[in-house]
């Protein structure tokens, strides 16, 4: 086994003397942890460290490995310019990781480096390390917004880039935990943190790296963590192997979670262990589940959607519907003898894949908006490339036909699991946003995001109305 181990860090600036200036002392607690961690990796004496880190460059669609022979950085940016860093990429694994990704058609590589001096997240760990071991090159990687099952799988991408090459290798996962454990913290308390603090110092202490996939992007986001995905990509380096863990520290005394915990290869392999193929065939089986038991709007939107991504053609209506129905079921009247306006959403192991809609009516029956929007929510979604065809078995689709608008006088006549918001300025720029979304609590919110969708100012003159959906799934 060419990984030796690897380890769960923080990366708070403050806990670097020049930094802190003092203020290191209040995680003195962290501090005896992470020297415990500097002193095994110069016992290993890896050839290659390799650094995932949320601070590095990200893409929402790519995962980016830092190019060239090396970097330099320093924190400067944290009144210390003096605590600099030079150092040496390994070259030949980072093509080995591309190749391979290359290969399987898997987004990562060298490509659009933003900012090619080292980040906090890799220099933090590093302070720590160069202080006790000066010997071997690094690797950085940056994280992304795809899935948590694309993290894991480039962490599989590593491991075998690594037994390629024979490297002896160590990984750090740099990753702070919760930002919203206490009220003085930097963004508040939100009783997601302490729970998600606590649960990942299970989950991890445990090893139980395919309980990571049960963390739900919205709850992530409420608690403001940082580190989640750099997690999954070590778990994913450990894929069918049997792991020893030593949790060392877990600390809340800046309102951030600081935890720290060890991870070293045990003989033999572990098939229970391989955490993305259980995943996915526990996710297949639901999925076909939901396919069976979804309504026929849903079926519409599907077929469309399959159709259209394998063929380019576009199903007709009312000519197909049809293929719709089977025992005995009729096509509802209000598909092909009512006008709505409709939204067609699509996601993706949890996470938005397109999402394309219709505030009113613009099509001659609703079956045809379906058809109309579910084309462009695949296809023509501008924050996404189009569906690939074989992301097709994996897609989760539902269907909101709206209700008619209705104008009201402020947000207290609003309910976000109740109502849709549409705000409107004079100069005709309108955004909209669907009721009972994840991560939309309030109506302050609600409001907030739909005035973002419509390039809309705060301090601009707007107007208000609501909506009712009937959501099918």
């Amino acid at each position: 086994m060419s990984i030796l181990a690897s380890f769960m860090v923080p990366h708070p600036p403050l806990i670097v003397p020049d930094v802190g200036r003092g203020g290191e002392k209040q995680v003195e607690t962290t501090i005896r942890s992470y020297e415990k961690v500097a002193d095994e990796i110069a016992f290993l004496a890896p050839e290659t460290i390799v650094i995932t880190s949320p601070h590095a460059t990200l893409y929402s669609d790519y995962f980016h490995i830092s190019p060239g022979k090396g970097a330099k950085g320093s924190f400067a940016n944290f009144r210390a310019p003096q605590v600099r860093f030079s150092e040496e990429y390994d070259e030949e694994l980072v093509g080995k990781i591309s190749e391979i990704g290359k290969k399987e058609d898997f987004p990562c590589g060298t490509l659009g480096e933003q900012e090619k001096e080292l980040d906090h997240g890799t220099m933090v760990p590093l302070w720590f390390i160069r202080n006790k071991y000066k010997g071997g090159k690094i690797v950085r990687i940056g994280l992304s917004g795809l899935p948590l099952t694309d993290h894991y799988k480039f962490g599989t991408i590593l491991q075998r880039a690594v037994n390629a090459l024979g490297r002896k290798v160590v990984i750090v996962s740099s990753g702070d935990l919760s930002h919203r454990l206490q009220d003085y913290g930097p963004y508040g308390f939100s009783p997601e943190g302490p729970e998600y603090d606590s649960r990942i110092m299970d989950v991890m202490g445990r090893g139980a790296f395919g309980e990571l996939f049960d963390f739900d992007e919205a709850f992530c986001d409420k608690a403001a963590e940082c580190g989640h995905r750099s997690f999954v990509i070590m778990a994913g380096a450990w894929d069918g192997k049997k792991v020893r863990v030593a949790t060392f520290s877990h600390e809340d005394v800046t309102g951030v979670g600081y935890g720290i915990c060890s991870f070293y290869p045990e003989e033999g392999e572990d098939p229970e262990r391989k955490f993305l193929r259980i995943h996915l065939e526990k996710k297949e089986k639901e999925l076909q589940k939901k396919r069976e038991d979804a309504d026929i709007y849903v079926r519409l939107a599907r077929l469309t959607i399959e159709t259209y991504i394998r063929s380019g053609k576009k199903i007709r209506v009312p000519e197909d519907l049809f293929l719709l129905t089977g025992d005995g079921e009729e096509i509802p009247d209000a598909l092909l003898h009512t006008q709505a306006g409709a939204f067609v959403s699509i996601h993706k192991q949890g996470m938005l894949r397109g999402c394309i809609g219709t505030i009113g009516p613009t099509a001659k029956n609703l079956a045809q908006e379906i058809v109309n929007n579910a084309i462009s929510a695949s296809t023509r979604d501008p924050r996404f490339d189009p569906i690939r065809e074989s992301e097709l078995s994996w897609l989760e689709i539902n269907v909101d036909v709206l209700g008619e608008a209705e104008d009201i006088d402020s947000m207290d006549q609003l309910d976000v699991k109740r109502y849709g918001v549409i705000v409107s300025t004079k100069d005709g720029r309108r955004g909209l946003l669907l009721p009972d979304l994840d991560g939309v609590d309030t109506p302050e919110e609600q409001v907030s995001i739909a005035m973002r969708k419509g390039g809309i100012q705060k301090h601009e003159k707007y107007f208000l109305q609501r909506f009712e959906v009937v959501r099918h799934i």
